[in-house]
Order: structure tokens, then sequence, then C-alpha cells
């Protein structure tokens, strides 16, 4: 049996990441040798992989960095089981460590970033590691990458959110300017850049919402107009349920609530036969409008500054500099 001293199992700790007690295990199994230790441990982690696989790795942390001409970002997604292992240090710095892989490589996809060498294994093989020591599921459930001629980068305190800005020059307070909207997109989580970005389903969801709404809204106002005119209070028969509970208060008699009723369903059929097309267009234009202005980056109003949008707060910091990407990414 080969002589197994601290030095042997710090060494194989420092290398592998695996707690001392396992390592002490596997350079046993290994009589001393470091390269089948290191199998050992992979094979440990595995198998627990193995007999994790359908379990939920919702926690963990998500890391944005930006290389080091600041020309491009990237944001990794490491995730776990729980959170408590979410917050470990050596987790964090895991997560780091691909990050600042991700950014100095060609890889564009998870996929193929997976494939990527990590010392001497990949990417993929090195998730295996920590999930044998920890004994919980751990995987890398999204990799961003962004390309401008000035990348800023934000991480959220607790490390659960992580956001990618470009911006057209690197000038004089763009760098700030860069920080401060990433934050931006942090908060307020927009959809697409501005409204040419957005993608036409979506466009073409919210206009029929607006129309729809629109509609429901212009009968309504009849409705209650007609109600009123008839002496009977809209908010009393507003519903089945209403106009049961208020009968038997005594605040409507039977006879308001059939007359109330033939007055809805007359009205609503008469006015929705004769809505006015364009005032009902206009109307779901404007609603289109709010959504982009709520939505989109460049259109949403600035969160440190409401008296102007994203993009004219980029334009107040040089007037050649715009807002030409982003990315977030969040571990609910």
């Amino acid at each position: 049996m080969a002589n197994i001293t601290a030095a042997d199992v710090n060494k194989l700790r420092q290398q592998t990441g695996a707690g001392m007690m396992d390592c002490k295990k596997a350079l046993v199994e290994a009589e001393g040798d470091f390269e089948k230790a290191v199998e050992v441990l992979r094979k440990k982690g595995q198998k627990v992989a193995a007999n994790r696989a359908d379990r939920a790795s919702s926690e963990g942390a998500v890391i944005a960095t930006v290389n080091a001409d600041g020309t491009k970002g990237a944001i990794v997604a490491l995730n776990c089981e729980t959170d408590f292992v979410g917050k470990n240090e050596s987790f964090i710095a895991l997560a780091k460590e691909f990050a600042t892989l991700a950014v100095n490589s060609d890889a564009q996809t998870l996929e193929d970033f997976l494939k990527l060498p990590f010392g001497n294994i990949t990417v993929a093989e090195k998730l295996i590691e920590p999930t044998g020591v920890i004994g919980e599921k751990i995987e890398i459930s999204s990799m961003k990458k962004l390309s401008a001629t000035l990348v800023s980068a934000y991480i959220h305190n607790g490390n659960k959110l992580a956001t990618l800005v470009g911006l057209s020059a690197q000038v004089e307070g763009s760098k700030e300017a860069g920080h401060n909207v990433a934050m931006q997109v942090a908060a307020m989580n927009p959809i697409a850049l501005d409204e040419a970005a957005v993608e036409q389903h979506v466009i073409d969801q919210e206009i029929s919402v607006a129309i729809e709404k629109t509609k429901t809204e212009q009968v309504q106002k009849a409705v209650e107009v007609a109600l009123k005119k008839a002496g009977i209070n809209p908010a009393h028969v507003d519903s089945e349920e209403h106009m049961e509970s208020n009968v038997s208060k005594g605040w409507i008699s039977a006879e308001d609530v059939a007359k109330a009723k033939e007055i809805i369903a007359s009205v609503s059929a008469e006015k929705a036969a004769h809505l006015p097309e364009a005032m009902i267009q206009n109307i779901a234009k404007g609603r289109l409008a709010k959504f982009f202005k709520e939505n989109t980056l460049a259109n949403q109003e600035y969160i440190m500054d409401s008296k102007q949008n994203v993009a004219q707060y980029v334009s107040s910091v040089n007037k050649d500099l715009k807002l030409t990407a982003f990315v977030r990414v969040t571990i609910a």
C-alpha cells in the first residue's frame, strides 16, 4: 500500500477542488497514482450526476465578465440544487472561471462552450467534479455573449442576475453610462433593444389584445351610460354574483335586475355592431406605443432620471453614443 501523505492529499485537493477525505480515499484506491486518483474522483462525480439527473437545479450563480479591451462580454449561469451551495465561495469562483473562459473563447453557443478544454478535460467534464464532491446536480443553464465597441457588465447582488450592454463608442463617460444602462436592464427587464427589434409575432399579439380590450371598454362604457339613464347603479349589476348579493341586501330589486340584464344584452349587442373601426385602431396603436415605451430598452423611462428615456440619457453623455445590444440572464 502506497504511503499517502497530507501533502499528497492537499495537492490532489488543489488540483480537483474535491474534499480532503474524498481526495485521501481516491489516492488510497489509486495506490498513490495522481492520474488514477483524478479518474476515481471523476467517476464518483459521474455516478452522482447520473443519480441526480432528474433533480431541479434552480439555484446557483450568474456571472458576467468583460475582456481586457472592453469589446466582448460573456454571462455564464452555473446552476445547483440549493442556495447554500450557490453562495459557496468555491462555487462562485468556478462560475467566474467559466465566464472568463467564455469571454476569451470563440464559442458562441452553450453546446460549443461545453466542449471547450478546461485544463486537461472539457467544461462538461469539469462540471462532474463538484457534483461528486457536494452531491448536487451541477450544470450550466446559459452561456450568452455580446460584442460591441464598448461592452459593460453588471452583476446584481446575490449573483442571481447579470447583464451586458453594448454601446457604439468608447468615449469619455461611456463606461459609466454602460454600467448605468446595464443596471437599467437588470431592474426593468426589457424584451428588446427598441421597437424595431421586437419580434413581429409579439407585436401582432399586442395589437390583437389592445383591439379586444378597446372594444370591451367601449361596449362597457355604453352599457354604464344606459344603466345610469335607467336609474340603475352599474356597480350593483356588474356580475351575476353581485346581482344576487345586492338583491338579498335590498340594495336593488329583482325587477331592476331583470331590467339591467335586458339593457346589458341589448346595448352590448348594439354597440359591438357599430364600433368605429378607425377609433379602435387609433386607440390600439396608442396602447402599442405604450407597450414599446415600457418594454424596449431605448424607450424605457431612465430609472435615474424620469425626464428622459434611456436612449436620450445615452445621447446626453455623447451625441454620437448609441445603444447597440443587451443581454440579460437570471436564475429565478
